[in-house]
């Protein structure tokens, strides 16, 4: 059986929260399309939209667009459906 989204945002929030990175599980926004995760460490920001594995490409026009905005405003954000994820974009 495939792991749920929950699991491998656990899996991604343990994997950073090791790494010393400072990590918030966003539930509810006053923006609807805020990424799942907001991650900071050494005066960088990164949000993260956490997906299950086979459903990257599952990301919404709102959800790009937050991604988007973060990514003009000097932060960095990706989608991930595992902990390799953040590893290939350097966390």
């Amino acid at each position: 059986m495939p792991k749920s989204e929950s699991k491998i945002q656990k899996e991604i929030v343990d994997y950073l929260k090791g790494k010393g990175y400072y990590v918030i599980k966003i539930v509810r926004a006053n923006e609807q399309g805020v990424a799942d995760l907001a991650v900071c460490k050494d005066g960088r920001y990164i949000a993260i939209e956490v997906k299950a594995v086979g459903k990257k490409k599952n990301v919404t026009k709102l959800q790009e667009h937050q991604l988007h905005l973060v990514r003009m405003s000097g932060g960095k954000a990706f989608v991930a459906d595992s902990v390799w994820d953040c590893i290939e974009h350097g966390l």
